[in-house]
């Protein structure tokens, strides 16, 4: 990673149209791949382990991401590759050996955050923002322990769609650890359906309730909704009305949380 020219461009044009909003926001946000995740994207062509390979990836990352940082944004790793290769790689190994995959991909992520304070890093974890059947996806009770091991301030998980609305109750017997924050996509982003508000609210209460601290959820999407280049699957308008619905939810939900 010889030049970070692009990146940088890419933290001006969005700290550009975000300083251009009436509006300040609380913080701000900007996503990146994790090394594992392009380790699954760009398979190894070069390396004689994939363990080589990912340690490679971790350490000429760590420029972007110490570059992301630098700029005064939160980092957001975008780490797919924790849940959706169990049913692209490892379908037919053992989920004991899939665990072993991601606890590599953990370790690398921490090797690349090395030197970035956790509170100015969250990890955003996913089973793949597509539309389709989901039934081989790992269930994410045993991956919160190794999730947990990931040196961040905050976790972003999907709760959303009907394959994982569920999911939630993982935490009842892997609490979160102190100090790191909650962040339960409440929001699908593979159909054009519009949430309620009361639903949104529900999720947002449920997720406050396992976790035990209002203070320390953040209402989210599931995903992006621009995840594939070239492929939308949400109209522009459904989008804006999803986010509008988060909106009135996390309304609602702070009416009931907090009087």
């Amino acid at each position: 990673y010889v030049d970070l020219t692009d990146a940088g461009r890419e933290c001006d044009l969005f700290q550009r149209c975000t300083d251009g909003e009436p509006r300040r926001f609380v913080e701000r946000f900007m996503t990146a791949a994790s090394p594992g995740t392009i380790a699954t994207i760009l398979l190894n062509a070069h390396y004689d382990s994939h363990e080589r390979y990912i340690r490679a990836l971790a350490r000429e990352m760590r420029k972007e991401y110490a570059l992301i940082h630098a700029r005064g944004l939160v980092l957001q790793l975008d780490c797919p590759d924790l849940a959706m290769e169990r049913a692209r790689f490892f379908q037919d190994e053992s989920l004991e050996g899939f665990l072993k995959f991601v606890e590599l991909h953990v370790d690398a992520i921490n090797e690349a955050i090395a030197g970035i304070p956790p509170d100015r890093v969250r990890l955003h974890f996913c089973w793949g923002n597509y539309d389709g059947p989901h039934t081989h996806d790992v269930p994410l009770e045993p991956l919160l322990p190794l999730l947990y091991r990931a040196r961040v301030g905050a976790l972003s998980l999907p709760f959303a769609s009907p394959r994982h609305q569920h999911e939630w109750k993982a935490l009842e017997g892997h609490p979160l650890p102190d100090g790191m924050l909650l962040l339960p996509g409440v929001i699908d982003t593979t159909t054009n359906v519009v949430e309620h508000p009361e639903v949104v609210a529900d999720r947002i209460a449920a997720a406050v309730e396992v976790v035990g601290d209002r203070r320390r959820v953040i209402a989210s999407t599931d995903c992006g909704f621009g995840t594939f280049a070239g492929s939308e699957m949400i109209a522009h308008s459904v989008v804006w009305a999803k986010l509008a619905a988060l909106k009135e939810g996390a309304a609602l939900a702070t009416k009931r949380l907090w009087g």
